[in-house]
């Protein structure tokens, strides 16, 4: 993709999260996968709605991508009220979380992404807000500095993150739900690409969506844009259909390779196998040989690469499986599993 983008980055820029919300389900009727989580979702929404009261605050966690944002904007639609929405990276003050608290009616739900990097100062003030709905603010400093308290009205907080581990203990005990999401299954993906499809009137066959689900990472916004790009290919070098043979095309040429994993994917693989001997090694002595983000790494590629069985997580750092060496084409050698970093 362009401008540094890649296929699972876990941050869409404008113009994807404008086409997302394009394919975005109205209803968890249209939802596709993750059917323990959507049945009980639904089961709290109309528990609330029968109490008339405000949902219990909800932590949903998983990788990115399958629809945590999704399932925030469905359980505010399916309790009829408003949502708000904002990222912890932007809640840099408190007064910045009292703006949107005080914008809220009611019921209504208020979304916070990355809620793991919300500022601990910023932290501390949601506490009381999430828990006795109100809020304390600091006027003035010093000897004139006064304390204003205002009553919020009962609202239901909605907390996403990929990384669970990294909430404080305070936070995440004040959650009544938490919803892990998984990754899709293959079937799951394909239909979620002939619905996109149908959406975008785009001419899928069933061989393509297959071959587009096959590589997607269990993802569907993966799925998603991996339709896009194989919809151009299709209208430059094709008849306007996406065929089996011409999503494989696609794909190849895009870098995707068999099991979905892409450049950096590949990388992070090759690094760890001929560089560092196949390891164990730790992700910053990693991040730092492919000048890349630590985060990035345990937080995008390593999940997949897990699931697919293609490294391990030890105590003593990051070892690539046999596996890994079959899919890179490449033999072990003597010293397989020799660390070579911290």
């Amino acid at each position: 993709m362009t401008d540094g983008q890649r296929w699972s980055d876990p941050h869409p820029q404008r113009e994807e999260q404008e086409w997302e919300q394009t394919l975005r389900p109205r209803t968890f009727r249209e939802f596709i996968g993750q059917e323990r989580v959507v049945e009980n979702l639904q089961v709290y929404v109309r528990a609330a709605k029968m109490r008339r009261d405000a949902l219990d605050h909800i932590l949903l966690t998983g990788p990115p991508g399958l629809g945590k944002t999704t399932l925030a904007h469905l359980i505010a639609h399916e309790l009829g009220v408003e949502i708000v929405v904002t990222s912890g990276p932007v809640l840099e003050r408190p007064a910045d979380l009292a703006g949107l608290l005080t914008r809220l009616n009611e019921r209504d739900v208020l979304f916070v992404d990355e809620i793991n990097r919300i500022p601990r100062s910023v932290e501390e003030y949601l506490y009381a807000a999430i828990e006795d709905f109100r809020l304390d603010i600091m006027l003035d400093r010093g000897p004139h500095a006064q304390s204003v308290r205002l009553t919020l009205p009962r609202f239901t907080l909605i907390g996403a993150t990929t990384r669970p581990g990294m909430l404080t203990a305070a936070l995440r005990s004040r959650f009544g739900i938490l919803e892990h999401l998984q990754y899709y299954t293959e079937e799951e993906l394909y239909e979620i690409l002939r619905r996109s499809a149908g959406i975008l009137q785009i001419s899928l066959e069933e061989a393509g969506a297959r071959e587009l689900a096959r590589r997607s990472r269990g993802t569907p916004r993966i799925a998603n844009r991996l339709l896009r790009r194989a919809r151009d290919y299709a209208l430059v070098r094709g008849d306007g259909v996406i065929t089996g043979e011409l999503a494989r095309h696609a794909l190849d040429q895009i870098g995707v390779d068999g099991l979905g994993l892409d450049e950096l994917d590949q990388r992070f693989l090759h690094t760890l196998v001929v560089q560092f001997q196949g390891g164990p090694v730790g992700v910053r002595a990693l991040a730092a040989s492919m000048g890349e983000d630590p985060e990035t790494l345990e937080e995008v590629v390593e999940p997949f690469l897990l699931r697919v069985g293609l490294i391990r997580r030890t105590p003593r750092g990051r070892e690539a499986t046999p596996a890994a060496y079959a899919h890179l084409g490449i033999t072990p050698s003597g010293g397989l599993f020799q660390g070579k970093g911290t």
